[in-house]
């Protein structure tokens, strides 16, 4: 087992790497150029335009920037926002804490009622409410995150007078902190139910899908045959034995939690990662897109090593391969 652990570090830090450089090349492919978006004041001359575009190091050549930018991952140093004029790394925090605040919750409702009802799913397979509780997952992990976020808007201003933009209201002063962690649930009502909506699908699926396997495995049937109940059967060796494919989900959705939900976040106008990836974007800032990459795939590469030690644990067939 230390030697599985091991190898899936040593695996895990050579695909950080990789992914860096990735991120880095990537990002100066986009079309258009930062300081252009950024400085449209047509009385800047060409001496003033070079002198910004030292103070960010875009004057270097590429492998340099790389160089210096991989030297300073290393440090901790980001590097400076193009737009927000801040460092990276304390806007990355701030937006980062929002983003939590938000997809943790909705990861573990949709993980717990996934798990549940796919396994209860699974048991009762052959009955209509089984089969009308998968297909209504199929159609929700099939919704697109923005059309689902938007419906859900549209039913807010019309019927049940729910927040739908930003982490608090504005323009008011809240007594206490009660007061104030209560509007912030609030706003979090419409966004929790769309993130939760959309990974509850998938986790029910392949959660049924994993169980309907395994159930048909000899040994279930020798089970059977043995007189245990079939409760026990199904919640004790049964669901089990399909762990793995669940961990597999369950990590990668974890890691991408951090990522932020892009669409969720800009529809709703949450101020998380997600949001930040798409201004980032939209005003072409290369230190924060490189700064926003590199904590989605630290994130999900961590947490899929994480999940691979699992699977070593769980099944020892994994480890001995």
């Amino acid at each position: 087992m230390k030697r599985y652990i091991a190898s899936k570090i040593f695996s895990m830090i050579i695909s950080i790497l990789a992914l860096f450089t990735l991120g880095f090349i990537i990002f100066r492919l986009l079309p258009g150029d930062p300081i252009s978006l950024m400085l449209r004041d047509p009385r800047l001359t060409e001496d003033q335009i070079k002198s910004i575009k030292a103070k960010f190091g875009l004057d270097k050549p590429l492998w340099e920037q790389y160089v210096i930018y991989i030297v300073n991952v290393f440090k901790g140093e980001l590097g400076i926002s193009i737009y927000y004029k801040k460092p990276v790394s304390n806007i990355l925090l701030d937006r980062l804490s929002n983003s939590l605040i938000l997809l943790i919750p909705s990861t573990i409702y949709s993980i717990v009622l996934g798990v549940l009802i796919g396994t209860l799913c699974a048991w009762r397979r052959s009955g209509f409410a089984s089969r009308l509780t998968t297909t209504i997952s199929l159609v929700l992990y099939s919704l697109p995150t923005y059309w689902l976020g938007g419906i859900l808007i549209l039913i807010s201003i019309n019927f049940l007078g729910l927040p739908v933009s930003g982490m608090y209201s504005y323009g008011i002063e809240y007594l206490n902190s009660l007061e104030k962690f209560l509007d912030l649930l609030s706003h979090m009502i419409l966004p929790s139910i769309t993130l939760t909506l959309v990974s509850f699908g998938g986790f029910t699926v392949i959660t049924w899908s994993a169980m309907v396997d395994i159930i048909r495995e000899d040994f279930v049937w020798a089970l059977h045959a043995m007189g245990y109940p079939s409760r026990v059967i199904y919640f004790k060796h049964v669901l089990r034995n399909a762990l793995i494919p669940i961990v597999s989900v369950s990590a990668i959705a974890i890691g991408t939690t951090v990522a932020g939900a892009v669409f969720t976040e800009t529809i709703f106008a949450w101020p998380g990662i997600g949001r930040l990836i798409y201004e980032a974007v939209i005003y072409r800032d290369y230190p924060l897109l490189q700064g926003s990459f590199l904590i989605i795939t630290t994130s999900v590469i961590i947490a899929n090593t994480l999940a691979d030690m699992l699977y070593g644990f769980l099944d020892p067939r994994v480890r001995r391969s």
